[in-house]
């Protein structure tokens, strides 16, 4: 593992996306808020898209988790799920790639395990992150190499309906690190200070905060509610 990736061990990446439909969608907006992420402390940025990722790393000089999120007819996986995704990615070159690693097959039935291999030969060198949403899912990935495994997709997903990552002193995450052999990243509905220091506590890699950070449509909304009559 580079010096650059170990500079998030045991520190905050803020998530720094905005998709098309959002309001702040803009390559050069995600630019000054990775720019005000790190004002504020954080030590690197999870982004999507090469052109958000470029912008990005005009304005900071920090590790940067990518994606490209995208939608394929009749698949519901849309985190980097093709090759195309991760080759439009190895352009601008973030440290780690996240990807979906959930059990749901890729476009054109394609199962992880064999991306993975595909991604492994093509890109050695390559960093590699696991977004899961269960444990099982978790070891799973785990085991086929993953760099990191992340608990991302919790909640998110039909196979993880219910599942809340802070539930019971974050038991899901707390049993992903204690039998997983690579670092775990916490991600997901971590929206307190309190839960990102648990998390790291608790032994996670690093902590990913996104929209309570970054999408203040969001923030704005949850003071607003509680207003409302």
């Amino acid at each position: 593992m580079n010096q650059k990736v170990m500079q998030m061990k045991g520190k905050l990446i803020v998530s720094c996306q905005a998709l098309p439909a959002e309001p702040l969608h803009s390559s050069f907006i995600m630019g000054r808020m990775a720019l005000a992420a790190k004002e504020g402390g954080a030590s690197g940025i999870r982004a999507n898209t090469k052109e958000d990722i470029r912008e990005i790393r005009s304005q900071v000089d920090l590790p940067i988790i990518g994606i490209v999120k995208r939608d394929y007819e009749d698949c519901s996986v849309y985190i980097t799920p093709t090759m195309k995704e991760v080759e439009e990615l190895m352009e601008v070159g973030p440290e780690i790639i996240a990807l979906d690693a959930t059990g749901r097959l890729r476009p054109n039935g394609v199962e992880l395990k064999d991306f993975f291999s595909d991604l492994k030969e093509k890109y050695p060198e390559q960093l590699w992150m696991a977004d899961c949403s269960t444990v099982e899912e978790a070891l799973y990935a785990d085991s086929l190499g993953f760099d990191f495994i992340g608990t991302t997709m919790v909640g998110y997903t039909p196979q993880s309906e219910g599942l809340h990552i802070e539930e019971d002193d974050f038991s899901i995450l707390r049993q992903i690190i204690s039998e997983s052999k690579h670092p775990v990243i916490a991600e997901g509905n971590i929206d307190t200070p309190a839960k990102a220091k648990r998390v790291i506590e608790l032994g996670a890699f690093c902590v990913v905060v996104g929209s309570i950070i970054t999408r203040p449509q969001l923030i704005t909304r949850s003071f607003s509610k509680v207003l409302e009559p």
